[in-house]
Parts: structure tokens; C-alpha cells; sequence
């Protein structure tokens, strides 16, 4: 509500204060129809400066000539329209008529003053370079130049033998500028050369000079290109034409090319070239300033030499925003604005009536500003801002109309200032004494109370308040305020003044660096005296922190508040060092300064030149001035090496500069930014010492008018994967003139960096461009902003993304493989040693020896975050292997070393240190895939293979030596594989998936003995198994019942197993149940519920895996029944009959495993169910 009171009063204030005025609000009454220009004329020559001026009659012209009026008389003459006529000019020493005139114009309304007009004489000076003598070998460059003073620019041709040359053939070249040259000179080249200058007035001629032609007979060897006469800085004024000279030599000639350094394009309108490489642009403007590179490359190489030069061109004041006729009561406040722009900047002054104005307490300008405070009837009249430079003046005008009002209310009273914070001041006052009940508004009016000239700020409220904070003030400064109130009339007198400070902030920058490395071991800095409006308080205290670039350790070191310098000493040669620094009132530090680089020099026997003494200057906002010199030193400098760069951006080209130059213009700068400026000399020791420099362009406008005249920034920004490290961005462009030519940065940063070589800028014209090489899995911001016309658009709206992750690169680490139980082992694992890399699953292939031979690996497969996995089932006897990948959903990484594990047999799982093996880059893998086994495991399997067959002959002697004929009886033989009872570490689901139920034919072991021989029972640890009358021949002797059709790898699935294999031997199919196994009595009766977990086995088994065992076949199990079976007549032999067959439709129904996809096996041995007869 308060703001819109506060609009309220503003436009009604407005409206009321331009009442008295609106019948001269769109006054005319003097202005100029025609002003002089500037003119070339011819010594005793008529000349007319014209000028034409409008108004209310009578209007009056008079003339000035340098500031001073003239008198009419013989030699000056007014004619009737106002023009200046002289009818003979004069050039002579004690009298001339060349200087700057200007015509003012007058009548009852006031004055005012025309452009400046510059009047020459048409001369030529004698020449201030002749050309010299020389000597050229056939094949060769011969180049002339020859200068000369003239008014106009005088043209210059060549004369050879005193025959005018021609100027340009395939061979020779006369450039505007005075230069010949001569390219593959010939022998009928030589001869008396000479140069000639001619303007509008005279003709001169220069000495000659001869050039000598030798013959070249000895072949021409290889040589790298060499400039020879390279571009030079040059300032022209606007509408002019600019040569920019580039001769090189070399073998094969070299191929001469231009480009700007600032990677804009040259202007293929108005330049060409001329000659083999010398570049001309014609009607030159602002666009064509810039630095040009000349470029001189040997044909079908990458050898080249670089020369740069410094083009500035001059353009006249123009006025941008131009001053505005105001209606003002006595009293109040008038202000007229006015803004130029020009190369250089223009000179503002301000004119009254014709005269520049007296400025005192009253009347005030602040930069380019006129501010009339308590304005008396004496301030009607017209005012002019005039902006001049050396290439010329333009002015504009407005009028004060002062309005007179007697019905004035009395001042404000009783003002009264009250400090709030560092930026805020509270303000209250009493109403007027006298006609308090007119006032429709108050005026606020403060300023700096240091210092001359301060602007004078101004804010008008309503009448409903006597108090106002103030809150853009600047820290620790006194402020003088008074108030003026308003009524529809006129305006009240000032209030009395009053002053208050504001209180002290931290500092609002850092000071600006100067290093310079005096040795190989030190490093001095320099920095300027933080001015008030950034120290905002008094200093206390300057922190100062440095690091080299390879190592993070920071040192700092506390300076006091007066010291301008400091020396680092004790550093290391030929090191990158960071320094930055800090200051600090007493309400606290400032954020520091960013890192500034500067590497200190290599050391040397040899003597190279010492560092520069460099000077910063701002030519404008664009534009900055640099200047250096070099003591006194035996060193001979060859040159300077000078590059620059925006703080944040990488470093612009080397510019090269000659050993005279000592002043460089660097342009096309954005305003408002600092930029790093180094310099080093060069000799034929080598490079000197450097040194490096800040300094922060100033703006070209006002905050205010910046705002509203910066571009708007891109929108619509959007980024698109393309890839893990790579990402395409796009944006639109926002609505502008067409036409314009514009260009765009992008900046990438990664979140939460505090790296600046972290930060990425890419430069485009395109509205995409394809940022690489990012780090995989990491989330950057991305903005973009807008460059048209010198100016830069505000960033645009930041936009997160985050890149893809990549796929592993590296396979997980520390593989361990530890044997926990005596069929189960425990694999171990650590993620990929990766940064920004996110695994999601990892696969774990192990096989034994043979399987792994015929390709047939068993997979595993876990999350992510799980780094631990069981390998069950593992056959003793048997060496495995194991390896281990990682992968995300973009891909699979390389698996890890393969790991052995070797089970023997026997092994006791019970034992408090379980083997393991670990991964060694030893493993005996080649790429081929061939396993090599070393010799000490060849030599233990040979043992053990031959211990395991003396063993196998021995019983099977022992059988048959024992064995006799006993009555027929039938004995059922059950084999189950590892169904008497998991280890504890199993749970039952996963357990009971990966059963494998297989009839195996018994074998005696140690586990089931007949100690007598003659007992007729089989004690294992359930108990007694079979009577005495139970015949103890077996089965495994009797040919007569084997099954024909048994394939060799039954026969080989039929070798009994240690601790898996139970024996009941039945004498009576009427006998009492056997005890329940272990299993059963932890786990509960098998059933067909077993089928259910093995389909739940990949997602709730503890090894998460694949089982690479075949489901049952049915016909092989059916058809693996022994033939006696089927002859069997008895009742027993049908009993027998008829539980095999109930026993095998019950494993038929309810398979117990299942096959991983997607690994290959060989064929193996369908699980079946066999039983056993015995006979007398």
C-alpha cells in the first residue's frame, strides 16, 4: 500500500509540476538548421562556413574561432544567413585562419552554441622517412617505404629510373600507406627508386634510393617462415582506410593468412588484400577494432610465425541519451541527464545560454549529470551538454522554464537521522508551520558529505508520513540529508540539513595483485590501497594465502592494515604458485580474492632480463591501456611476450611485441570484469622474468540504463545425454533485431566444486554446442549468456543434469575364496577402485578344473551393495576356480584374476581356520584360455589317484574272497545326496532347490563296517540297519541284474560317495520304519514341497545364484530301471515292484532343480532311483 501511495504522489506531483507549462512543453524557439563542419581549404582561396539558425525573430548569429568571438571586418566577413565568408585564406607563421570555429545563436529565449568546426590548410611537410638503399638476392623480397606529413592525406606512387610504377602486378605492390614491395625480385629490378606524395595543394618527391639485384646460384636450402615486416598498432578515425602490412619469407614461400584473436569474423565486405598478404579495410568503423593476427605457414606443414598489431579506430561523440526540457517551481530541483559514447570516451561539459556553465553549492554536475537544487528565477534559460574528443563535438539542448509561486508552505522541521545498519539511515522531520494542510508531497534529498561534486540522490513520498528509511547508502560514509515539502503550487525552501553515518561492513573485494619474481625463489607482491567505497570501514588486517598448484597445503600469513607489499621468499624454482588474498574491517573478512597463478622462473647460470615495472590503465569500458618499461640492464631484450585473460577464462593467444614497443591497447573487453595481464621480456638467453597484474574494466553504464539496454539472456535451455562423459546443449535465442550477429558461452560447473580449472567456457555462434570429457555419474550446472553489439546478455537460468554412469572399468579387488564347510566356500570381494562409478550387480563365475576345460562355468549372480557370496555344493577332490565381475545398467566390467580353490578329500569344515586362497596376479591363466597346472599338483593328484585305485582293488578283492550264496532276499537301497541334513549355514528353502537326488550303487566305506564279518547287521549312526539273516553279498557283483543300456556316465555317477550315500538293507518288507535322518528331524519329512523353493530359488536362496544342474528327465529316469525288475513274480518282488514305482512317479512329480540360462554345459547323468536285490 505504501507503494502504491508512493506512485500515487510521484504522478501527481508530476502532473501538477508540468501543468504551468503545457504551452511550452513542445517549444521551438532556437535551434540550428545547419552548423559547420569541418573543411579543407587552399592557401589564398575563398571559404564559407555555413550556418542556419531557427527561432523566434530576432535570432542573432555570431561566431567564435577557438573559443574567442570575431569581429567583423576586410578579412572576416557575416553574410546575411548567417554564414562565415573569408575571401582569402591565410597560412603564414604569424597569421593563419586553420583553427576551430563555431557559430551561437541567439535571441530572447537565450543561446545557443553549433558544433565545433576544424578548418585546415591544404600542405605537405617534407618527408619524415626517405627510402634507403638495399641489396636483394634474385628470388627474393625487396621492400621500400618512405612516410610523409600531409593535410589532406597526400597519395603515394613509386617511380622506378623516374618511370612511374604501376600499383600492384603480379610482383609489386604499393601499399596507400607509402610501402613497395617486391616479390621474386628479378635482375631487371635494379635501379634508382623513389617515392611520391601528392595531395590537393603540392606535389613532393623523396630521395632515391638504389636497389641492387645479386644472383643467386648455390640451391635455396629449407627455412622456416619469417616475418619481415609485420602488422603495426594503428588508430584511425571512423570512415577511413587501414593498412595492415604482413611480408614473409621463407622456403617454399610462405602462405600468409589473418584471422582477429578475439575469433570474430573479418569483415569480407570492406577488407581485402593486396599484394602476396597485406590486408586493407576500407570505411573502417567501431566493429573492424581488435587485434589481428598474421599468420605465415610453410605449405603442407605446421610450421608457422605469428605477428599481431593493435587496431583502434577513433569514432566521434555521439549523444545517447540527450537532456529533457523541465518545468520547475522556484525553489525545487531540476535534473538533466545526458550520456555520450565515442573513441576516446568524450569530455562532458554543460552550457548556459552559449557559456559553460559556473558550478557551486547550488549548481552541481555529477559525471555526465546537471543537478540545479533550489532553483531561482536566474536558472531560466537554455542548457546544452557538449561532448567533444579530438575527432570532433556534438551538442544537445534543453530548456528550464521557472516557475513563480508566492501560496508556498514553510520548511519542513525538527529533521532528525538515525543510523540503522551499514546501509541504512532512518529519517523523520515535523510538518510545515505554515500551510501544512496544502502539502501533497515530500521530497528526501541526501548525498555524500565528503568530498566535491557528490550526486545528490532524490526520493518523493506522500504527505500521510513524516518518516522514511533510506537504504541504499554505502557503509561507514557521512551523509547530509534535508527535506522539501510539495503543494500543487510550488515547493517549500530546504529544511535544515542534517548528517549521520552509516556503520562499517566487511569489504566488498580484495585488492587487485602485482607479482613479480625478483629470483627463481621469491615472489613479490604489490597491491593499491583498498578506495572507501569498497573497504566500506577502516582496514584492520590483509590475509594473504598461497599453495603451489600440485600439492593442496595452504599457508597464510597476516599483514597489517597499512602495508601495500609483501615478499615470499624461500619458494621453489619453476613452480606454479596460487596466491589470493583477503582484507578485513572490524566487523569481519571479506569472501577472498580467486586464485591467481604465477610461476617463478627456472634456474639459470645465464643472465635474462628482469621483470617488467607494468601499468594498468582503463581506456574505457572495453578497452584497456597497458604500459611497461625495463630497467637499466646489460641484457639485450629481443621482444615482449604479453598475454591476457578474463578472470575465470582461459588465457587469450601470446601476443609478440618488439623490442621498442612499451605501450599496448587491449580491446574487445566486456565491462564490469577483471582480467589477469602478463608480461615478460625475451632475449637470446631466454624467457625473463614475468610479471602479472588485475584489473577490472569500469562499466559502461549506469546500473540503471545497463538493466535495461544488456540483451535479454537464452531460455528454453535444455541438456541431452550422449554418453557417460558427454552432453549435448541447446537453447533458444532470444527476441532481438534481426540481422544482428551474436554469439554465446556456455559455462560448466560442477556442483559443489571449489576448483576454478574445474569450470569449463565453450564458445559458439550455433545455439548448441556438445560439451565432452565430463566425469562419468557427476551432477553439473550449465548456463549460457549472450554477446551482441559488445554487450553480454545477464546468464541464463541454471539447469542441473547428471551424467550417465559408465560402465566398470576396473573389476573388483581383494578376491578371497575362504572353504567354510567341507562342500561350501565363502568368495569375498571389494568394489572397483573407481571414482563416480556405481556397480549394481556382481557376477561370480567358478567351475571346476573340467569344467572349466570343456567351457562350462557355474554363474552367481548379487546386488550391488552385497560383496560376500556362497559356493555350495563343491565336490571334494576337485580344484575350482572363481572370478568376479561388476556391472551396471550400462554395462559389464573386465572379471577380476582368477582365484583357485583346491578341496581334498577329507576335509574337516569344523576347523577354527578354514583354508582360503586369495587373488595373485600368479594365477596360471593365459589369454588363451588354456589352465596350466604347476607341478607341484600334478605330482598330488597322480598320488592320490593311484591311492584311490590300490584302494578300489583291495576291496573289491575282499568281497569276493568273502563272499558265498545266501537266500534270496530283497534289500532296498536308497541314496539321496545330501538329504541327511544340510549344514547349519544353509536355510532349508535354499537347501531343498538345489537337491540332487541320484541313485548311486554302494560301495563299502568306512563309515558302514561289519566288523565280524559274519553279523548280520550294518550299524551306522541312526542305528542298526538290517537282521542277521541279511546276506552281505553285493549287488555291484552280479551282472545278471545290470541294466544293459547304462551309459558310461551312469556308470561314472554310480561310484559311492563319502557321507552321502545311506544303506538299509531290508530283510523283511514288514519291518519297522528306519529313525528319522538328521535332516528330518531339523527340517521336518521331505515332501513336494521342495519344488516350490527351487522355483523361489533366485530371489530368496542366501547365494542369490543360478544352479547349473539339469531338471530330471522322465524317460531316462523311467528308463533306468534295472531289467529284473520287470521278472520279478513273487509277492515280494510285486511289493518291491510297487514301491520303486511309487517312489519314482513321487520324484517325477516334484523335480528338484533347474537350469541357469544361459550357461553351457556338457551332457551329465539324469538323477534316478535304483533298488537292489540281494541273492543267496
Amino acid at each position: 500500500m505504501a507503494k502504491f501511495k508512493m506512485k500515487f504522489f510521484q504522478h501527481w506531483l508530476f502532473i501538477v509540476l508540468l501543468l504551468p507549462s503545457a504551452s511550452v512543453v513542445c517549444f521551438s524557439e532556437l535551434s540550428f538548421i545547419t552548423e559547420p563542419s569541418d573543411a579543407t581549404f587552399l592557401p589564398k582561396r575563398p571559404a564559407v562556413l555555413d550556418c542556419q539558425a531557427h527561432g523566434l525573430p530576432p535570432v542573432t548569429i555570431k561566431w567564435l574561432k577557438n573559443g574567442a568571438k570575431l569581429a567583423q571586418s576586410e578579412h572576416i566577413q557575416f553574410l546575411p544567413n548567417g554564414s562565415l565568408y573569408i575571401p582569402k585564406i591565410k597560412h603564414t607563421e604569424e597569421d593563419s585562419d586553420e583553427g576551430f570555429y563555431q557559430c551561437l545563436s541567439q535571441n530572447k529565449y537565450g543561446a545557443i552554441l553549433s558544433q565545433r568546426s576544424r578548418v585546415t590548410i591544404a600542405s605537405i611537410s617534407e618527408f619524415v622517412l626517405h627510402p634507403v638503399p638495399m641489396e636483394a638476392t634474385e628470388g627474393s623480397l625487396a621492400r621500400f617505404s618512405c612516410a610523409v606529413t600531409s593535410s589532406p592525406p597526400a597519395t603515394i606512387t613509386w617511380e622506378l629510373n623516374q618511370i612511374t610504377l604501376p600499383l600492384q602486378t603480379d610482383r609489386i605492390t604499393v601499399l596507400p600507406n607509402g610501402v613497395l614491395q617486391i616479390y621474386n625480385v628479378q635482375l631487371e629490378d635494379a635501379g634508382q627508386y623513389r617515392c611520391v606524395a601528392t595531395n590537393i595543394g603540392s606535389r613532393l618527391k623523396s630521395r632515391e634510393a638504389e636497389l641492387t639485384v645479386n644472383q643467386d646460384i648455390a640451391p635455396k636450402p629449407r627455412q622456416r617462415p619469417r616475418i619481415i615486416a609485420g602488422p603495426q598498432n594503428v588508430t584511425v578515425s571512423l570512415r577511413e582506410t587501414v593498412v595492415m602490412e604482413c611480408a614473409a619469407t621463407g622456403n617454399p614461400w610462405p602462405i600468409i593468412s589473418w584471422s582477429r584473436a578475439d575469433s570474430k569474423p573479418i569483415d569480407v565486405y570492406n577488407a581485402k588484400v593486396l599484394g602476396n598478404g597485406n590486408l586493407v579495410i576500407t570505411d573502417v568503423n567501431s566493429k573492424h577494432s581488435g587485434v589481428y593476427l598474421c599468420r605465415a605457414t610453410t605449405p603442407r606443414t605446421r610450421n608457422y610465425t605469428i605477428a599481431a598489431a593493435n587496431l583502434t579506430v577513433q569514432v566521434p561523440p555521439s549523444i545517447e541519451e540527450r537532456p529533457e526540457s523541465q518545468t520547475r517551481p522556484r525553489a525545487g530541483t531540476a535534473r538533466f541527464m545526458c550520456r555520450a559514447e565515442g573513441v576516446p570516451p568524450p569530455r562532458i561539459t554543460w552550457l548556459k545560454n552559449g557559456e559553460e556553465v559556473h558550478l557551486n553549492g547550488r549548481v552541481k554536475m555529477y559525471n555526465s549529470k546537471l543537478v540545479i537544487t533550489q532553483i531561482i528565477p536566474e536558472d531560466d534559460a537554455i542548457y546544452q551538454c557538449m561532448a567533444e574528443s579530438e575527432q570532433g563535438s556534438v551538442l544537445s539542448l534543453a530548456r528550464l522554464i521557472v516557475v513563480m509561486s508566492e501560496d508556498r508552505p514553510s520548511a519542513p522541521r525538527d529533521i532528525r537521522a538515525e543510523t540503522i545498519s551499514s546501509s541504512a539511515i532512518l529519517l523523520a522531520w515535523e510538518r510545515p508551520l505554515y500551510n501544512a494542510d496544502k502539502v501533497i508531497a515530500y521530497s528526501i534529498h541526501y548525498m555524500k558529505a565528503e568530498g566535491l561534486n557528490n550526486e545528490e540522490y532524490q526520493v518523493v513520498i506522500g504527505n500521510d508520513t513524516t518518516s522514511y528509511i533510506i537504504d541504499d547508502l554505502e557503509p561507514a560514509r557521512n551523509y547530509t540529508f534535508y527535506v522539501v515539502a510539495y503543494m500543487p503550487m510550488g515547493a517549500s525552501r530546504m529544511s535544515d540539513q542534517v548528517s549521520q553515518h552509516t556503520l562499517e561492513d566487511v569489504p566488498l573485494r580484495t585488492p587487485e595483485l602485482s607479482l613479480v619474481s625478483q629470483s627463481a625463489t621469491d615472489i613479490k607482491l604489490n597491491w593499491q590501497p583498498l578506495p572507501a567505497k569498497v573497504s566500506r570501514g577502516r582496514l584492520s588486517a590483509y590475509r594473504l594465502s598461497y599453495r603451489t598448484a600440485a600439492y593442496g597445503a595452504v599457508t597464510s600469513v597476516e599483514l597489517p592494515q597499512n602495508s601495500t607489499e609483501y615478499l615470499l621468499e624461500g619458494l621453489q624454482p619453476d613452480t606454479i604458485y596460487l596466491l589470493r588474498m583477503a582484507a578485513a574491517t572490524r566487523v569481519g573478512w571479506c569472501e577472498p580474492s580467486s586464485w591467481t597463478s604465477h610461476r617463478t622462473p627456472k634456474t639459470s647460470s645465464s643472465k635474462v632480463p628482469s621483470a617488467p615495472t607494468l601499468q594498468l590503465e582503463p581506456l574505457n569500458c572495453t578497452s584497456i591501456v597497458a604500459r611497461w618499461q625495463t630497467s637499466p640492464q646489460s641484457v639485450v631484450v629481443q621482444g615482449y611476450r604479453l598475454c591476457y585473460h578474463e578472470e575465470g577464462q582461459p588465457e587469450q593467444p601470446i601476443i609478440q611485441l618488439q623490442a621498442q614497443t612499451y605501450t599496448y591497447t587491449i580491446s574487445g573487453l566486456d565491462p564490469r570484469r577483471k582480467y589477469h595481464v602478463k608480461i615478460l621480456a625475451v632475449s637470446q638467453a631466454g624467457d625473463g622474468y614475468q610479471t602479472d597484474q588485475t584489473i577490472s574494466t569500469p562499466g559502461c553504464l549506469s546500473a540503471r540504463d545497463q538493466m535495461a539496454a544488456a540483451p535479454p539472456p537464452p531460455h528454453h535451455v535444455t541438456v541431452l545425454a550422449n554418453g557417460s562423459s558427454a552432453v549435448s546443449l541447446s537453447w533458444s535465442r532470444p527476441a532481438s533485431p534481426s540481422g544482428k550477429a551474436v554469439s554465446y558461452t556456455m559455462r560448466c560447473t560442477p556442483v559443489g566444486t571449489h576448483n576454478a580449472s574445474a569450470i569449463r567456457y565453450l564458445q559458439t555462434t550455433r545455439q548448441s554446442v556438445m560439451v565432452q570429457n565430463l566425469d562419468p555419474n557427476t551432477r553439473y550446472e550449465f548456463v549460457v549468456r549472450l554477446h551482441a553489439d559488445q554487450m553480454s546478455s545477464p546468464w541464463s537460468s541454471v539447469v542441473y543434469y547428471q551424467t550417465l554412469p559408465a560402465a566398470p572399468r576396473q573389476p573388483p579387488t581383494a578376491v578371497r575364496v575362504s572353504l567354510i564347510e567341507e562342500d561350501t566356500a565363502l568368495v569375498s570381494w571389494k568394489e572397483p577402485q573407481e571414482p563416480n562409478v556405481v556397480v549394481t550387480r556382481y557376477t561370480i563365475l567358478y567351475a571346476s578344473q573340467r569344467a572349466w576345460m570343456a567351457g562350462r562355468w557355474q554363474i552367481l549372480q548379487r546386488e550391488g551393495t552385497h560383496t560376500m557370496a556362497l559356493l555350495e555344493k563343491l565336490e571334494a577332490g576337485n580344484v575350482y576356480l572363481v572370478k568376479i565381475s561388476a556391472s551396471n545398467q550400462v554395462g559389464q566390467g573386465p572379471f577380476s584374476n582368477v582365484v583357485e580353490l583346491a578341496l581334498k578329500w577329507g576335509n574337516n569344515h569344523r576347523s577354527k581356520n578354514p583354508r582360503h586362497s586369495d587373488s595373485s596376479p600368479d594365477t596360471a591363466v593365459l589369454s588363451d584360455g588354456v589352465y596350466h597346472i604347476d607341478q607341484r599338483s600334478m605330482t598330488g593328484i597322480i598320488v592320490g589317484v593311484s591311492i584311490a585305485l590300490a584302494c578300489i582293488v583291495m576291496c573289491a578283492l575282499i568281497l569276493i574272497s568273502k563272499g558265498r550264496p545266501r537266500k534270496p532276499s530283497s534289500h532296498k537301497v536308497t541314496a539321496g545326496g545330501a538329504a541327511d541334513g544340510p549344514p547349519a549355514a544353509f536355510s532349508m528353502a535354499n537347501e531343498l532347490h538345489r537337491e540332487n537326488v541320484e541313485a548311486l550303487v554302494p560301495m563299502i566305506s568306512h563309515h558302514f563296517l561289519d566288523t565280524k564279518g559274519e553279523a548280520n547287521m550294518v550299524i551306522n549312526t541312526a542305528g542298526p540297519i538290517g537282521s542277521k539273516s541279511q546276506s552281505k553279498g553285493w549287488l555291484l557283483l552280479k551282472r545278471e541284474i545290470r541294466n544293459p543300456a547304462e551309459s558310461d556316465a551312469e556308470r561314472r555317477a554310480s561310484l559311492y560317495e563319502a557321507g552321502r550315500t545311506v544303506l538299509r538293507y531290508d530283510e523283511q518288507f514288514g519291518s519297522a520304519p528306519l529313525p528319522p535322518s538328521s535332516r528330518e528331524i531339523i527340517y521336518g519329512p521331505y515332501h513336494s514341497e521342495s519344488s516350490q523353493a527351487s522355483e523361489g530359488s533366485r530371489e530368496t536362496g542366501d547365494s542369490g545364484n543360478y544352479s547349473n544342474e539339469e531338471t530330471s528327465n522322465p524317460s531316462t529316469s523311467r528308463g533306468s530301471r534295472p531289467g529284473s525288475f520287470g521278472s520279478d513274480d513273487g509277492p515280494a518282488g510285486a511289493q518291491l515292484k510297487q514301491s520303486f514305482e511309487v517312489a519314482n512317479e513321487e520324484t517325477l512329480r516334484h523335480p528338484l532343480h533347474r537350469s541357469a540360462p544361459g550357461v553351457s554345459e556338457g551332457p551329465r547323468p539324469a538323477p534316478h532311483t535304483s533298488q537292489a536285490v540281494g541273492s543267496s
